[in-house]
């Protein structure tokens, strides 16, 4: 799965991010908007971490809705 395929499907991804990240709200989740570096930077500024951590995190939660959905890769 490609980023294009998560944020085409925004609308149903908002519960899933907010599973992985609570401190989001839905409007940090509406704003980013699909746009994945936006979504980086709500997660670094919520959590208070770097960007290599919030790539990981990212790139984990990426790859784990991969895993339950088609089993491509999320780039």
């Amino acid at each position: 799965m490609d980023w294009d395929r998560l944020a085409g499907d925004w609308s149903n991804m908002g519960a899933r991010i907010r599973k992985d990240w609570g401190k989001l709200t839905e409007e940090d989740i509406s704003k980013a908007g699909g746009r994945r570096d936006l979504l980086l930077e709500r997660i670094r500024e919520r959590y208070g971490i770097g960007p290599d951590e919030a790539e990981r995190q990212l790139q984990e939660w990426a790859s784990s809705e991969d895993t339950q959905n088609s089993g491509q890769t999320v780039r």
